[in-house]
């Protein structure tokens, strides 16, 4: 016999817990179903476990640069599995956390595969669940090329299983990943080697974050390639042989890291059950209101391929269940102006339209673009500065700001103030009235001329 609830929610990642958890506090009856650990991919093998491997490496860096600072450490040393050990430990503390909460919430956790039987039906091992509404939320997996020895190497999730440290490691790719985690292991000592299909990274980011950052990589020891694409892995030793495309003399390296994109996760969900269909892309299409193309069954977060944050799948889940549980017809997510930080060496923040999808939109006469190169002052008494670069794209006689980009020291951080201004829709007016902080980085976001 089928058991009722108000909600089911598939997927235990930040979007379906946040979703989960605000129906809950509206005192409704919900499931939520996960398969492996709670928190999903950011928590487990993403941004948490990849933001404490991008510390890390700052810190390698921080230490270099000691001696401009008066300091005398000496070699430095440093131990993978030691940090590796530590991360699995906070990792696990949040999955803990994960889980309390749901039981602090009366969410009720059912640990297995979810498949759905009907409409909005799920069967859970042996339990059957109903509901009046499902939202699926099973995020994304890595993809992999269809090439001869593709196995030989890994990809994000096998990176984060690693228990040493490798000499030598290619990584393919040219998005976020690809460049976080380049940055991450060449902080780390390792040589690595950024193979490009094409001659940029970061193609959906400003141009002006793209091209500095394969300068700064560059700059940094990482050996960007550009135009290279693998033909075939095949086993060296203890190690991988690349062969390209093309020909060329093959690489040797001790690992080879996937980070070519990612797929929806929808994999044994039997959504033939529902008549819901999927986009060529395998993604599941939504409306604005997270709704599918049949009623009652929902859907948000990566599994969409619509912005894939973390915080936006958060925000979209809390919308959703305002308006379907908490009176808020109105609810939903606007996914323009939507921030985000690339944690990369030095990491990059932006929000808004890039200079290019500006001129797209309102044509090149009502574009206007401030820009700044500056060195932080943290380089000014080291020996090898390194510089930052920032970029306001205005439109209209008002220059109102469409678009922010900083690629440098601190972007990370001062991006999400700044962020809320360009959602309040500020001018470049606003920002010159802006009194400065001195001495900061931030500063050089309100004193463009």
């Amino acid at each position: 016999m089928s058991e009722q609830f108000d909600l089911i929610v598939i997927g235990g990642g930040s979007g379906g817990m946040a979703t989960a958890r605000r129906a809950a506090a509206y005192g409704k009856r919900v499931a939520l179903i996960e398969r492996g650990r709670l928190g999903g991919t950011c928590v487990n093998v993403g941004c948490v476990p990849k933001k404490v491997m991008w510390h890390a490496a700052d810190f390698a860096e921080r230490a270099a640069q000691a001696h401009g600072y008066g300091f005398d450490l000496g070699s430095v040393e440093h131990d993978w599995a030691r940090l590796v050990a530590n991360r699995e430990t906070y990792i696990e503390r949040l999955n803990g956390i994960y889980e309390r909460n749901l039981d602090k919430d009366d969410v009720e956790y059912l640990a297995g595969d979810a498949r759905f039987v009907g409409v909005r039906t799920v069967a859970v091992g042996e339990r059957e669940l109903v509901a009046d509404h499902v939202v699926i939320a099973t995020g994304g997996k890595p993809s992999w090329p269809d090439v001869p020895g593709a196995a030989l190497g890994t990809d994000s999730d096998g990176f984060f299983q690693w228990r040493e440290r490798p000499a030598r490691v290619a990584i393919v790719g040219s998005g976020y990943i690809a460049c976080e985690l380049a940055g991450v292991l060449n902080g780390l000592g390792a040589r690595v080697s950024l193979l490009l299909r094409r001659e940029h990274v970061l193609k959906a980011f400003d141009d002006m974050l793209s091209d500095t950052l394969i300068e700064r990589m560059r700059d940094a020891g990482i050996d960007v390639q550009m135009n290279r694409s693998v033909a075939e892995l095949s086993e060296a030793g203890d190690g991988v042989c690349i062969d390209w495309v093309g020909g060329g003399e093959p690489a040797h390296v001790d690992r080879l890291i996937w980070a070519i994109g990612r797929l929806p996760n929808t994999d044994g969900l039997s959504l033939e059950a529902t008549g819901l269909s999927v986009a060529a892309d395998g993604t599941i299409p939504v409306d604005e209101w997270q709704d599918t193309s049949v009623e009652g069954v929902h859907a948000l977060g990566d599994v969409t391929g619509a912005v894939e944050l973390t915080p936006v799948a958060i925000a979209a889940g809390r919308r959703l269940s305002d308006r379907l549980f908490g009176g808020r017809p109105d609810r939903r997510l606007d996914y323009h102006n939507i921030p985000t930080v690339v944690f990369t060496h030095p990491p990059i923040g932006t929000v808004g339209l890039s200079e290019a999808q500006a001129r797209e939109q309102y044509g090149d006469a009502a574009v206007k673009i401030y820009t700044s190169h500056y060195v932080a002052l943290y380089h000014g008494v080291l020996e090898h500065k390194v510089g930052s670069d920032m970029k306001l794209v205005c439109v209209g006689d008002d220059e109102r700001i469409v678009g922010a980009h900083v690629i440098g020291d601190g972007a990370d951080e001062m991006l999400q103030g700044f962020a809320v201004a360009v959602k309040m829709g500020a001018t470049k007016t606003d920002f010159d009235d802006t009194v400065a902080i001195h001495p900061t980085s931030a500063e050089e976001f309100v004193t463009m001329t």
